[in-house]
């Protein structure tokens, strides 16, 4: 079986640890104790901390199941709402308490950095981008409201379900997110 780089283990962990410390509470020395290699090694890798949390937050977006917008037989709310519940099954397995790692990165807007800044605002376009052509199918079928432009709907949920996330990550309460998603698609539902 092939060794873990050393590049790899600070890729690995570092996620865990930005996700329990966020990324100011996280140091260099937090780290690479949790990958368990020299600190020194770090910067054999890796030229700042920002430039491995922008690298975290870019695989952690591309880790996003997006295999339930495109199921067939399933109504667009039904897609959006089984891809959100994805999304919630993610953040809930590696403790609810933590949080959404693209969300706690947000959540410290300007300290993290311009290059974490403009991944993390590329990751949220791009998560509006995906869930916009379901939000149009929806509402050329007549499903979901044409009041509004379905970009603006995308964020809109995104919205409601992160910002219920980062209450039940204060809270410890695992269904505020989804909660908060069904109270977001019936809003969205046409009348």
């Amino acid at each position: 079986m092939p060794q873990v780089s050393v590049r790899g283990k600070l890729v690995e962990h570092a996620e865990t640890v930005f996700r329990r410390q966020g990324f100011n509470g996280a140091s260099v020395a937090d780290i690479t104790n949790a990958a368990g290699v020299p600190k020194g090694s770090f910067y054999n890798h890796f030229k700042s901390k920002q430039e491995l949390a922008a690298e975290i937050v870019r695989r952690y977006s591309r880790g996003t199941d997006l295999s339930m917008l495109g199921a067939e037989g399933l109504s667009a709310t039904e897609r959006l709402r089984a891809h959100f519940a994805a999304q919630d099954s993610r953040t809930n397995s590696t403790g609810v308490e933590y949080g959404c790692l693209l969300m706690t990165m947000a959540s410290e807007g300007p300290t993290v950095g311009y290059e974490v800044g403009t991944v993390v605002r590329r990751s949220i376009a791009a998560w509006v981008g995906v869930l916009t052509p379901v939000i149009e199918e929806g509402q050329r079928l007549g499903e979901i409201t044409s009041q509004e432009p379905a970009s603006d709907l995308a964020a809109f949920l995104i919205d409601a379900f992160e910002g219920a996330g980062m209450r039940g990550k204060a809270t410890q309460d695992a269904a505020a997110a989804m909660r908060s998603l069904n109270l977001a698609l019936n809003a969205i539902k046409a009348r």
